[in-house]
């Protein structure tokens, strides 16, 4: 049995001589392995510092460049894009607001009087939110000026989590399609435009053309759930008021 052996205690008998002498020997032993594990690391260290400084100095520049480019490059870059944009903004609120429409969204696109136009943005100032926006203007002008197809590819770029500009420009992509003759893919962006960001007038809209859409697919009980959904959850809605006749119809081709 271990017995407790106060400091300061001197052994007496050979044995405890003994094992005194073995048990200093184990510890010596304990920290000389301590010792030479710690200059093997210091050992490491020195070989390995110029590695070690340049991973560190990596990290630092990948931080600092990041730090650097959002601050130095990307928000001076937006904010000259933002600049420019704004005569071709001007021109397509102009035209939305009926002032000789069909030109002034062309020059919305192409540009005028020395200004950028929308796809002059999105080639120079491409992966900027203002080169996203010009996606937009150019998608909806495009939609207005009969070109379906441009309509689409440009509407298809925007992306935006805001409550009107997202399901606007799904529900524009709808329209281009329903115009190409295309009533499988328009239903598909007319679902998509009603279920992102419900709001009093994007979503019953999109609910209605839906719906009209569906219907002339013979999908009469799709049509009549989107019917019914405007009914009971919006019913002040301008669709609302359309409501009744056609879920007559949808109800009678079942």
């Amino acid at each position: 049995m271990a017995t407790y052996k106060k400091r300061g205690y001197k052994p007496k008998t050979k044995k405890e001589k003994v094992e005194a002498v073995e048990e200093n020997s184990t510890t010596a032993e304990v920290f000389n392995t301590l010792d030479e594990g710690a200059s093997k690391t210091e050992e490491w260290v020195v070989r390995n510092q110029k590695y070690i400084i340049g991973v560190i100095a990596a990290i630092a520049v990948v931080v600092l460049g990041y730090l650097g480019y959002n601050k130095l490059v990307a928000e001076p870059q937006q904010k000259e894009a933002m600049n420019e944009m704004y005569t071709a903004k001007k021109y397509f609120e102009d035209a939305v607001n009926g002032i000789t429409p069909d030109s002034l969204y062309t020059m919305a696109l192409n540009g005028g009087e020395g200004k950028y136009g929308m796809l002059d943005i999105i080639n120079e100032y491409g992966g900027t939110p203002a080169a996203n926006l010009a996606n937009y203007y150019a998608g909806m002008a495009y939609l207005n000026l009969k070109d379906y197809q441009n309509a689409v590819t440009y509407l298809s770029e925007f992306s935006s989590d805001d409550k009107m500009l997202g399901p606007i420009a799904k529900g524009g992509i709808g329209d281009a399609f329903v115009q190409l003759e295309q009533p499988e893919d328009a239903l598909e962006y007319y679902e998509k435009a009603s279920k992102m960001q419900a709001n009093e007038f994007t979503t019953p809209l999109y609910l209605m053309k839906a719906a009209r859409v569906a219907l002339d697919l013979d999908m009469n009980q799709k049509a009549l759930d989107y019917l019914k959904q405007i009914k009971s959850e919006f019913p002040t809605s301008t669709e609302a008021s359309q409501v009744d006749v056609l879920i007559g119809k949808a109800e009678a081709s079942l």
